[in-house]
């Protein structure tokens, strides 16, 4: 829609029929550079723009950051003396730093969140200040250190130092604030450093939570004060926000360290360190099934099975390129191997070792170790590489984030003419894999480069590069999103997002094309003509690590892994005593057929022992009285509390074997079992 000049764009909304109140309500409009502006803003010349509702990405995002200004307000209104640090929105939510003396308590959260509820109950519109100059600025506020760091950045020209989120504080323009007016009086009742945009007033805000509260330091250094920050969530209306606060619900339920404790999984000695996980002995039966099964699946597929250390020279990751343009992420370099003499002094200087970030360097000096002729390509090297990494304390996060991972990763080496077949056979093998662990609701992301530095390559190779992936992406008919500047250094990927039970997204294999590694590390083959010619490079990563992979299976299940997974899958429960005898037959019967079988044979009652194994998610239990016992038969209890009754031995023994040999991701249930 057209906003003529010297017209608000909340006039033009109006005038348009657009809606007012509820999720279809019009809360900011969109130039079309992007730029997102208030309703209250007057172009000076007439102005096409699309109008963002409530309901949208980027109307939730507006919303969401008015409701921090608001509870920034409730928190300076119950506690004077906090000092404001930032508020942006983030995905599902929003979050405020605060300096204050004492943490807040649960107390202290609700009494901020019945203060918000007052504010917007009273009324307040968002309006826009423009300060006249820096200095107007830091004499306002004053009273705020934090503000007034960023007030100097921006004063210092530093704006491309600064992350997203202070962006939004000072703009990469004129230096603003957000007033909230009293509606009825006028009254400045609170403000802010802001970009904005925001909503034009408080009833654009009908549902938000405060929801919890963390330590954080400013600008997310270490070196910097520690700061309490304030998470909340706000949506467009109560029914969106019960929604969601139904699926955090769901989602806490399914937390894979949560469900990796009380299925004794792994868990996370602080004796190793963060990021560092342990599989105990169940945990270890569900990744040695996966890592068994995966193995196969890539020499099926035409890979070769190859091995490499943990550590290597430095100067090979110089030649790799990951140091300088990965060093963020490695560890630092291990000294070793100086020498010295009787007084103490090197007689022979040592060497920088590094603990491995990738396992491409190493394939590369597989395939350099003797030469290459066309006919062997592609070569298809494939390894459960242990790689490390140091991730900042504050992303570690279970499974999914970790320091120490074992990545399914394979590089397979082609001609330039091979690339998009190997790519299309790489991407076809990717979703059968997963498809085979029960993920099939995929998209696709396409990462390529932006205009900074931290790129290797010439603009050619990745035009090439970013051609091929993307016509092969297109060929898979699955949705392909754009994900500019989010390559690797060296070349730019697919990735795989899979969905999982309860639809949140998650990124698993990534597939990169690479130009530049082949001629780093001068890697070559003999062509028809019999000319040397450089190959090209493919990573591929199926599961990404499978460590992640596990943290969201235990998700995705919510723990009740499917039978051929399971690292119980049967339990033998005699009625008593005196079935003992025939329920461990019976076991020892599914042993010999390489079913992962117990008898429980405890003092506790039959009652409590199916209890706890339920608890424990065993897809399959296995009952016998003395009944059972004369008619030479057992009963099944599923998961689901299903009961089947007076099955045959040998039937019961086929039906359980055959189900966990046919790698099926459903669960047992009763009426599946007739």
């Amino acid at each position: 829609m057209k906003v003529p000049a010297g017209t608000s764009a909340q006039t033009a909304v109006n005038e348009a029929g657009f809606e007012q109140k509820g999720p279809q309500a019009a809360v900011v409009v969109r130039e079309d550079d992007g730029t997102l502006r208030d309703l209250a803003w007057v172009p000076e010349t007439d102005a096409e723009v699309a109008v963002v509702t409530a309901d949208t990405p980027d109307g939730r995002a507006v919303i969401r950051h008015s409701a921090a200004h608001i509870m920034a307000q409730a928190v300076q209104d119950l506690h004077p003396d906090a000092k404001l640090g930032i508020g942006p929105p983030v995905t599902d939510g929003f979050y405020y730093d605060f300096a204050v003396d004492e943490p807040f308590t649960p107390e202290d959260l609700q009494a901020i969140e019945k203060r918000m509820k007052q504010i917007i109950k009273s009324g307040q519109r968002f309006s826009r200040r423009k300060y006249a100059s820096l200095d107007e600025a830091r004499a306002e506020l004053a009273g705020e250190p934090f503000k007034l760091e960023l007030i100097d950045d921006k004063g210092a020209g530093t704006d491309a130092d600064l992350d997203r989120s202070e962006v939004m504080e000072i703009g990469d323009g004129e230096l603003t604030a957000y007033d909230n007016l009293n509606m009825r009086t006028g009254e400045r009742m609170w403000s802010d450093l802001c970009r904005g945009p925001h909503v034009p007033s408080t009833r654009y805000l009908p549902a938000y939570k405060v929801t919890r509260n963390a330590a954080a330091y400013w600008r997310g250094n270490d070196k910097n004060p520690q700061l309490q920050r304030i998470y909340g969530t706000a949506w467009e209306s109560t029914e969106a926000q019960d929604a969601y606060l139904e699926r955090l619900a769901e989602a806490e339920k399914r937390d894979h360290r949560k469900l990796g404790a009380e299925l004794d999984l792994f868990s996370f000695p602080d004796e190793i360190g963060s990021g560092l996980p342990v599989f105990h002995p169940k945990g270890g039966v569900i990744k040695r099934e996966m890592e068994d099964y995966v193995r196969r699946r890539h020499i099926e597929e035409g890979f070769e099975y190859v091995g490499t250390p943990h550590i290597a020279k430095d100067g090979l990751f110089h030649t790799s390129g990951h140091l300088p343009y990965y060093a963020e992420t490695m560890f630092p370099p291990l000294h070793v191997d100086v020498e010295y003499d009787d007084q103490g002094q090197v007689t022979k200087a040592g060497s920088e070792y590094r603990l491995k970030a990738m396992n491409c360097p190493m394939h590369n000096l597989i395939y350099r170790s003797r030469g290459r002729s066309y006919r062997e390509l592609p070569l298809r090297l494939f390894e459960f590489g242990h790689v490390y990494r140091y991730e900042q304390s504050g992303v570690v996060h279970g499974l999914t984030r970790v320091r120490g991972f074992a990545q399914d990763d394979s590089h397979s080496y082609v001609t330039r003419e091979q690339a998009p077949a190997e790519i299309r056979h790489l991407l076809n093998f990717v979703l059968s894999l997963l498809r085979d662990f029960g993920m099939d609701d995929f998209y696709l992301e396409l990462s390529t480069r932006d205009d900074s530095d931290k790129f290797i390559g010439s603009q050619e190779q990745w035009d090439e590069a970013t051609r091929v992936l993307e016509e092969v992406a297109i060929e898979s008919g699955l949705e392909l999103v754009p994900d500019p500047g989010g390559a690797a250094y060296y070349g730019p990927k697919i990735s795989v997002q899979a969905r999982d039970a309860i639809g949140r997204t998650w990124q698993m294999s990534t597939i990169q094309l690479d130009f530049n590694q082949p001629a780093r590390f001068e890697l070559e083959y003999q062509a028809a003509d019999g000319t040397r010619q450089e190959p090209v490079m493919i990573h591929s990563a199926k599961f990404g690590s499978i460590e992640r992979f596990l943290g969201v299976l235990t998700e995705h299940y919510a723990g009740a892994f499917p039978v051929w997974l399971s690292p119980v899958q049967v339990v033998g429960i005699p009625i008593s005593g005196e079935q003992g005898d025939y329920i461990q037959d019976i076991v020892d019967r599914l042993r010999s057929k390489g079913i992962r079988a117990e008898a429980d044979h405890s003092d506790d009652r039959m009652q409590k022992k199916v209890r706890t194994h339920t608890l424990q998610k065993v897809p399959f239990m296995l009952l016998a009285g003395g009944k059972d016992v004369e008619a030479g038969a057992v009963s099944f209890r599923f998961r689901d509390g299903t009961q089947r009754n007076g099955v045959p031995v040998d039937e019961a023994i086929a039906y359980i074997t055959d189900w966990a040999q046919s790698r099926r991701n459903d669960a047992p249930t009763a009426e599946a079992s007739e």
